[in-house]
């Protein structure tokens, strides 16, 4: 019933999305550059193929579905024998089949265990003419491979599609390799379009071969902004799940990775607080060993590795004499480049005259279970080199950031990371909430995004008051977004006077109807207000504000929509910053909100109510008939 309730949800959120327009980005468009824009896409983006020329040879990737779909069919007795085996808790036949499958699909990728290719394997597109978008656009006949296709749109829209070129690798290589192929690139759209200088933007991988070829060669002074969204720096803790066979698959998490992606407007991240997809992660564990002799030896996913998980991995996975060609690779990456990734990045903008900019999104679990802060796919450290809390953790009250960067506040209002740490302290932009690979779905970041690309107007955190540091996600599927109506996002001073609640959603009224505060003696007087969509209201609190800084506490806005879930919730941490900062306790400590429901409810019942996933619906019903109700009774007493 587990696995039907998960299927199911992830079909009706699939089907009660709807697409979106888009709006203005940047503010100031005379602003804009000329400089031609390079997109450095996510991972696996590049069609490879092994032959003469691609017409003549045999595409080895992207996937040929219709041949899938065959194999399937082909292994449909096999595949039912294994799930049959499943309802006994035996993984291993249907991992058999389709490890089988998997390593026939990947044959022609597979590398040898020196982390050399098997084949000779070849990109399909290589120079600047036939990778620039207009160009592909117009000679293209079986597919698009034009990368990052909705975020070139809009900036299409800004330089126009001749002036966007697409960089493709073979991404199973690890990303100096890739960084080379990049800095020749970059000399080839120079050439055509005769510009001294191109802008970059990089998601994901895209990010990590950014990174690594602003290391190795910015020296040339060929870039003149590099945005670089959600990167894989230091890794992907997506990736250590995977290879160490510990997989935990954190359903809650994929469904609001889902409803980010789509926007949906309907809250059924509650609802499967319970459903966890064990099935999932038996057949992913027995499936690695299957399929690992065919992907394993891919550089890529060694210098995906996070640092601190590097050497473990290595010693369980590979043999030190046959891959010692592959582990001096790997060597050099996570001892030599990485260490050195901060002093290069800012030597690029000091320096070499460079915008780089790194957004980043957190306060998410990895999907596949590693308990770090992240945007469900990288840690924020590997993305960032900042320091973060465990999760479900923060740093305590009056916490002192590691570097003072010139007495600069680092540390998020979540107290959750501290930035002093980044690569980029200065040019790093965090916002939690943000999943991997969703900027575009966010009217904060991408605004951010095409003004750092396309201008030279915000060359920092503090260049822009509607760009800061730190700011929780506006995407839709998160219903409101509150912030105080003084100072930055995030932050409570001694000024403010109203809470200002936006509608975030792109269909849906909102209606309020209650707001809790956790860990600060204020209260609001909240009427039950309709909001439209992007509408806002601000809501007057009373109570003071005490006289201290660096002191955490969380407010939670419950709404109802008229959608198939009808109630919602949102909660948001806040640092009072009035006054001197309080004792620093050290260590971290629990950062999730107490609700009035936690507090009348027994242990006991509450653990039975979140067996079935009931927990949060009645602490919602709760705590919105406590708020209407609390005001008669004080009146009473």
């Amino acid at each position: 019933m587990k696995k039907i309730i998960s299927v199911l949800l992830c079909v009706v959120i699939l089907i009660t999305t709807c697409a979106f327009g888009v709006s203005a980005y940047i503010k100031d468009e005379s602003e804009i550059s000329d400089y031609p824009v390079v997109i450095v896409p996510g991972y696996s983006s590049s069609t490879l193929y092994i032959g003469d020329s691609y017409e003549t040879g045999e595409r080895i990737w992207g996937l040929d579905f219709d041949y899938v779909l065959d194999r399937v069919l082909a292994r449909i007795v096999d595949l039912g024998i294994g799930l049959g085996a499943m309802t006994t808790g035996n993984a291993k036949l249907i991992a058999k089949t389709l490890g089988e499958e998997i390593s026939a699909l990947f044959e022609k990728m597979r590398c040898n265990p020196d982390g050399t290719s098997a084949y000779d394997v070849k990109r399909k597109y290589v120079t600047a003419q036939e990778s620039n978008s207009a160009y592909m656009l117009e000679h293209l006949t079986d597919t698009d491979d034009r990368h990052e296709k909705e975020i070139a749109e809009v900036i299409a829209q800004y330089v126009g599609i001749e002036n966007i070129y697409n960089f493709t690798s073979d991404f199973r290589m690890g990303p100096e390799h890739c960084a080379g192929l990049l800095h020749e690139f970059i000399q080839d759209v120079k050439r055509v379009t005769g510009k001294d200088k191109v802008n970059i933007f990089a998601v994901s991988h895209g990010g990590q071969v950014t990174a690594t070829y602003l290391n190795l060669y910015g020296h040339y002074e060929d870039v003149d902004n590099a945005v670089l969204t959600v990167p894989a720096i230091g890794g992907a803790g997506i990736l250590y799940d995977v290879f160490n066979g510990d997989i935990d698959f954190d359903e809650e998490c994929l469904i609001r990775f889902i409803e980010h992606g789509t926007r949906s407007e309907e809250d059924y991240n509650w609802l499967v607080k319970a459903q966890q997809l064990g099935f999932v992660d038996n057949i992913l564990e027995e499936l690695i060993p299957e399929i690992f002799p065919t992907l394993g030896y891919w550089g890529s996913l060694w210098d995906f590795c996070p640092a601190d998980k590097y050497e473990d991995l290595k010693a369980k996975l590979l043999d030190a004499e046959e891959s010692a060609p592959l582990i001096e690779k790997s060597d050099r990456f996570h001892y030599e480049i990485l260490p050195t990734m901060g002093e290069k990045l800012q030597k690029c903008i000091d320096d070499y005259g460079m915008n780089v900019t790194i957004i980043s999104g957190t306060g998410n679990r990895i999907v596949t279970g590693l308990m770090e802060n992240s945007d469900g796919i990288i840690t924020t450290n590997a993305s960032t080199g900042a320091t973060c809390a465990p999760l479900g953790e923060r740093f305590a009250d009056g916490y002192v950031q590691i570097n003072p960067c010139d007495g600069k506040n680092k540390v998020s209002p979540d107290m959750d990371v501290d930035a002093s740490t980044a690569y980029l302290p200065d040019n790093t932009w965090f916002v939690d909430g943000l999943f991997h690979g969703m900027t575009l779905w966010d009217t904060y970041t991408s605004s951010l995004l095409m003004t750092t690309l396309l201008t030279d107007n915000v060359t920092d955190v503090y260049s822009d008051p509607d760009y800061p540091q730190f700011r929780d996600t506006s995407n839709a599927s998160h219903g409101v977004y509150a912030e105080f109506n003084t100072a930055d996002p995030g932050i409570l001073d001694g000024e403010a006077t109203n809470l200002v609640i936006t509608n975030c959603c792109l269909q849906n009224s909102v209606k309020l109807e209650a707001i809790h505060v956790d860990g600060l003696d204020i209260d609001f007087a909240l009427e039950r207000v309709t909001l439209a969509p992007g509408e806002s209201v601000e809501v007057p609190f009373s109570g003071e504000v005490p006289e201290v800084s660096k002191t955490v506490f969380s407010i939670t806005v419950y709404y109802s929509m008229e959608t198939l879930t009808p109630l919602g919730y949102r909660t948001q941490n806040f640092t009072v910053m009035n006054g001197d900062a309080v004792e620093n306790a050290g260590g971290t400590v629990p950062s999730s909100a107490e609700t009035p429901f936690d507090k009348i409810i027994t242990d006991g019942v509450a653990n039975i109510l979140k067996k079935y996933g009931l927990y949060e619906l009645f602490s919602m019903l709760y705590t919105m008939i406590f708020y209407r109700l609390a005001p008669v009774f004080k009146a009473i007493i």
